[in-house]
């Protein structure tokens, strides 16, 4: 990663892509992860003030249906719609009634937005119901069984609308770079509980924000063709509920130099509705807050097949998480 890419995603410029460059979103209908809070809430509020229909998948029904009530009672123009469902991106047997749930009420989705996550910087290793570390399990494995289970309805849906309209927007962060094995990315090895013991809180939620690039960048050679744009995003250095469980200090820190979850959201719109992007840039790499960007150049390399000259290191990642999640498919 150059010292240019790391300066401009750390120091962007103001966001160039807001609620005054979306049209009415009023046939539109979104899927957002992690809505209940930070910048899911902050994207929620403003597909909806759009006439949106966004259904806000989250782990708490509470907590999501106050932020419900939140947005509505501050836009009462909207002809909108927010709806919850239950997601627990942690147990992986879970996954599919969400999907069942959201299936029983739509034909239709447009964009799904992988939002949720987590960052814990506690050195003790936590482990999901499946066994997997929980940064895998919750930032990795979660977010792409979520999205092959909502693949067909997005490549059904891709099939009758005007094209780039689908969408997938993975979430990384400049981690998806810095951390990637050089001209392969993400690894089986990088997710295992063994690698993992031995390092830190803030290194697994590093490994697992490679593992969100390469999902995007095999997603979008795989289903190009179908008409569904995948596009990862790293949404800035902001101010959270990413960093809920960090240290008081760290805390205090992100109040000082990060920005408002507001600018995260901004970047996540851009990747979800701009025009800027398209099926002839599927794949491609948004930074702060919101502008397409090269991804650390040798990292086109695991894009690539060992006969097409590459490393083959997306598709070798790909197949490992199909693996994983296979039990959890039907």
């Amino acid at each position: 990663m150059s010292i240019t890419s790391s300066l401009t995603q750390a120091f962007p410029p103001h966001p160039a892509f807001t609620e005054k460059d979306v049209p009415d979103l009023k046939d539109y209908v979104f899927a957002v992860t992690g809505a209940s809070a930070g910048v899911g809430k902050e994207l929620t509020r403003i597909l909806y003030s759009k006439n949106a229909k966004v259904y806000m998948m989250a782990r708490s029904e509470e907590k999501t249906n106050k932020a419900i009530a939140e947005i509505t009672q501050a836009l009462p123009a909207s002809r909108g719609s927010l709806v919850f469902i239950q997601l627990d991106l942690g147990d992986l047997s879970s996954i599919k009634a969400t999907v069942d749930s959201f299936l029983s009420q739509e034909k239709k989705l447009h964009v799904l937005v992988n939002n949720a996550g987590i960052m814990s910087s506690e050195k003790k290793l936590v482990t999901t119901p499946q066994g997997f570390e929980q940064h895998v399990g919750v930032n990795v494995l979660g977010p792409y069984l979520l999205t092959r289970l909502l693949t067909p309805t997005l490549i059904a849906t891709a099939q009758v609308e005007p094209a780039n309209k689908v969408r997938v927007v993975w979430l990384g962060s400049s981690a998806s770079e810095m951390f990637a094995v050089k001209n392969v990315g993400a690894t089986a090895e990088m997710m295992k509980i063994e690698s993992l013991a031995k390092k830190s809180g803030n290194e697994r939620y590093w490994y697992s924000k490679v593992g969100n690039w390469a999902h995007n960048a095999e997603y979008a050679l795989r289903y190009k063709a179908h008409g569904v744009v995948s596009v990862a995003a790293n949404p800035g250095n902001l101010q959270s509920e990413l960093y809920r469980d960090q240290g008081l200090m760290m805390r205090a820190v992100t109040k000082l130099i990060m920005y408002p979850p507001v600018n995260g959201a901004y970047t996540e719109l851009y990747a979800a509705l701009s025009p800027d992007i398209s099926l002839s840039n599927t794949g491609c790499w948004v930074i702060p807050f919101g502008r397409v960007y090269p991804i650390r150049q040798d990292l086109t390399n695991a894009t690539k097949t060992e006969s097409e000259g590459g490393s083959g290191g997306t598709r070798r990642f790909w197949d490992w998480s199909e693996e994983q999640v296979r039990p959890y498919l039907e």
